[in-house]
């Protein structure tokens, strides 16, 4: 840019103030970011990029898609189409996703073809099969669940015998000083079944308590993946980013609260989590990025445990390479957004200061009910609470579906989340006053 103002400024023409420069005009471009998966992920990754000129192609499912309702230059296609995505890729600088269901094969096939995606397959491939992630952070030694590979439900019964046996296949026991202690303690059933593939906001899971209840998680002829089911204080969630360049920053670890299997509350900070475990799990989560060559967000979902001691023990549960639900908070509790940062690394920029705005920040997700006019209950909401953020995806309302979030935050804990459940629920309709 500096050489091109040079450039254009010797010619020796004078210019008026205020009159444009075409010759620096045109060697102005900012680059254009491809985002497969038309979601709510992609409309809140778009509004990120508006300030900094960042243009955007989306690649949608269909034009009533939350992105797809806001981004100019829409692409409706099958992601599963090696060739829809190839001729998508035309015109991007860079390419990554709202979603993680791209098949890996045209993910490197699209690498092979020379097109920057970010994460890149070989990072990509551990949030779009659980196995491929169980095998790979018992490698590196991140502390896991027991877990192992299942063929049938008869085989179900023998991974919960080899917990009652204090078995300890797949452990991952804790190299990365987790000093938890008690993985692999399982003791039988209940076990938790997952399709290794596919699976998200409780779908594809199943806690079964016999062989007679595993049959469901085989009829998809999907590998299943068994766990024991961790006897857990909680949920956490470490949120970090990183650039190429292997530039890093980490959240503040959060508490996540789940309803039915769907992230209803996320609290940040996470109240009475000490410091040395908040520490723990960030350095989890960089870890785990640097490792699997995470290049953008990466959620890692965490139970917490208690060990026999008192201490607090650390368990990955999950992983997801985009943006996620329990970074919603960032929109305005935080410096840099969870998707200003997810922008900034896939192209490569500085990454933002992470740091939290406010002592407390809560995130509540607004689920569809039998209440759709959600744009009649602003009025009420946002009189009462005139510091309350809302957030909608501009989804038909349904019941159960997430089809927006509230933001609160301050200083008092009790305070803030009862302003965010408030809202959320008077959104839903389940209170009218």
């Amino acid at each position: 840019m500096l050489e091109a103002f040079m450039l254009a400024g010797a010619s020796g023409t004078r210019r008026s103030r205020g009159e444009p420069c075409a010759d620096i005009l045109k060697t102005v471009t900012f680059p254009v970011v491809g985002i497969i998966g038309g979601g709510q992920l992609a409309r809140m990754t778009h509004e990120a990029g508006i300030p900094l000129g960042v243009r955007f192609k989306l690649l949608s499912d269909t034009p009533q898609d939350s992105a797809a309702q806001v981004v100019g230059d829409v692409v409706i296609g099958d992601y599963r189409d090696l060739e829809t995505l190839r001729a998508f890729a035309r015109g991007c600088d860079v390419i990554t996703f709202d979603h993680e269901h791209v098949p890996t094969a045209h993910l490197l096939a699209l690498e092979a073809d020379g097109v920057a995606v970010r994460p890149g397959p070989a990072a990509l491939v551990h949030a779009q099969d659980k196995g491929v992630m169980r095998a790979r952070l018992d490698e590196i030694g991140v502390p896991c669940p027991r877990h192992r590979i299942v063929a049938d439900p008869a085989d179900v019964v023998r991974f919960a015998e080899e917990g009652m046996q204090g078995g300890v296949v797949g452990a991952g026991s804790g190299v990365v000083g987790a000093g938890s202690g008690v993985v692999g303690a399982g003791s039988g059933f209940p076990v938790v079944l997952k399709t290794v593939r596919g699976g998200y906001d409780g779908k594809g899971v199943w806690i079964v308590g016999s062989a007679e209840e595993a049959g469901d998680a085989f009829r998809a002829g999907v590998p299943v993946l068994a766990e024991e089911k961790v006897d857990f204080v909680r949920e956490l969630a470490a949120n970090v980013v990183r650039s190429p360049h292997g530039q890093a920053v980490a959240y503040p670890v959060v508490e996540s609260i789940q309803v039915n299997g769907v992230c209803d509350t996320v609290i940040a900070p996470a109240p009475g989590l000490d410091g040395e475990s908040a520490a723990l799990a960030q350095r989890l989560a960089l870890t785990i990025a640097k490792e699997l060559g995470v290049v953008g967000h990466l959620a890692v979902e965490l139970f917490e445990t208690r060990n026999d001691d008192g201490t607090t023990g650390l368990l990955v549960n999950e992983l997801a390479m985009r943006p996620h639900n329990s970074g919603h908070w960032t929109q305005d509790g935080a410096i840099t957004s969870q998707f200003a940062n997810h922008l900034r690394a896939v192209l490569d920029l500085p990454l933002g200061d992470p740091r939290p705005r406010a002592k407390w920040t809560v995130m509540a997700n607004v689920l569809g009910g039998d209440y759709p006019n959600m744009y009649g209950a602003f009025l009420h909401c946002m009189a009462r609470d005139p510091q309350l953020k809302i957030h909608m995806y501009g989804k038909d309302v349904k019941p159960g579906r997430k089809v927006g979030h509230v933001n609160t935050y301050g200083d008092d804990l009790s305070e803030v989340r009862a302003r965010a459940r408030h809202a959320a629920d008077y959104l839903r309709g389940t209170i009218d006053e």
